[in-house]
């Protein structure tokens, strides 16, 4: 078994269909009616939810600077998809939370995942694939996924 011609393609084989994920979840989310969302406020919506987030905390989520977290933001204020509440604990502090609006964006970005993902399943067998997903639950890393700006 040759695994440096493995070790070699799965890369671009990982990074393709991480592509086909991310193009099906953009897709699918304009067809249902979120046809003003970046690729990239989906891994904001992953921080605040479910119990928010403050900017700075957004920011080290993303990986950016508390200012460019801050017009992701107002950005995301502006569309309706986020709401700014009083911090429970801090006075200072605001807190991001997910509108209803961006509650359902988030279903359906789930939904159009389901949707990308199911060519994968057929072509695997269910079988293979839960087992693809448990492999790749014990090489993933932990913490925030972040979009590669």
């Amino acid at each position: 078994m040759d695994t440096s011609a493995d070790s070699r393609a799965l890369p671009a084989l990982l990074l393709a269909l991480s592509g086909e994920l991310v193009a099906g979840i953009q897709a699918g989310g304009a067809a249902r009616g979120f046809d003003d969302i970046r690729p990239a406020h989906g891994f904001a919506f992953a921080r605040l939810a479910p119990d928010g987030a403050t900017v700075g905390e957004l920011a080290e989520h993303l990986g950016v600077t508390k200012q460019a977290a801050s017009q992701l933001v107002e950005e995301l204020v502006r569309k309706g998809y986020v709401e700014r509440r009083p911090h429970p604990t801090d006075a200072r502090a605001r807190l991001i939370v997910l509108s209803e609006r961006g509650w359902a964006c988030t279903r359906a970005a789930d939904a159009a995942a389901v949707d990308t993902v199911r060519p994968w399943i057929d072509a695997l067998g269910p079988e293979r694939f839960h087992s693809l997903c448990a492999d790749l639950a014990r090489l993933a890393p932990r913490g925030p996924i972040r979009p590669t700006w």
